[in-house]
């Protein structure tokens, strides 16, 4: 998994970059949780999302926001942050002009970013939003979400409770052309110690789900 680093707008953007295995692979971007709660690209949660997507034949890249690690730049309180995943995105898709689906993977603060870049990018085909801080961020710019997508959260999640993240899917489900799974895990908490390997299962088992019905 080798290191790359981009040229981002506060500087270089250190990232980890596993290529697919053909030219015309599917790519998937992973983006951490919040940096000024210790969140970086190598997250249990971020790492194992990453791993569920290579294992699948995606190039996939995840990366350091700016200010955290080797990345350059200081918080901006998700606006710069926004900017670095555009980059990012630019990057991973400027290497896989061929790739046919593009995914977006974020974890805590990483999710509302990435659902941000989501709007932003149309010809995303899905995503994976995991304990998304819907009571702390406003979500209402997801009108309307131009894919279908996960949101995995636990079920002992105090930080963000579920029924918050529960108004954004019924939302969200109202609209047409998308389809809006909601999982939730039983114990997890909003860090999902002693469960990442729900994580894995279903992040795992939904990208089976959609990959069985529209082959990357």
């Amino acid at each position: 998994m080798p290191e790359v680093i981009l040229p981002g707008a506060s500087g270089r953007i250190e990232g980890r970059y596993s290529p697919g295995k053909r030219p015309d692979a599917p790519i998937a971007l992973i983006l951490h949780p919040h940096p000024k709660a210790g969140g970086h690209m190598n997250n249990p949660v971020a790492l194992t999302m990453h791993q569920l997507f290579v294992q699948r034949g995606f190039a996939t890249l995840r990366y350091n926001s700016r200010g955290v690690g080797k990345s350059q730049g200081e918080f901006d309180s998700g606006i710069g942050e926004l900017a670095d995943a555009a980059t990012a995105l630019d990057w991973l898709q400027a290497n896989n002009p061929a790739a046919t689906q593009t995914w977006v993977a974020g974890y805590q603060f990483g999710a509302y970013i990435g659902m941000q870049l989501l709007m932003r990018r149309p010809e995303t085909d899905g995503f994976i939003s995991v304990s998304p801080p819907s009571n702390i961020y406003d979500f209402s710019f997801l009108a309307p979400c131009p894919a279908s997508g996960l949101f995995l959260h636990g079920t002992a999640d105090t930080v963000v409770p579920p029924a918050d993240v529960e108004r954004v899917v019924n939302k969200l489900r109202t609209q047409k052309g998308i389809v809006i799974d909601y999982e939730l895990e039983e114990g997890a908490t909003h860090f999902w110690q002693d469960h990442i390997d729900a994580v894995e299962r279903r992040v795992g088992a939904y990208l089976d789900k959609r990959l069985e019905e529209k082959p990357a």
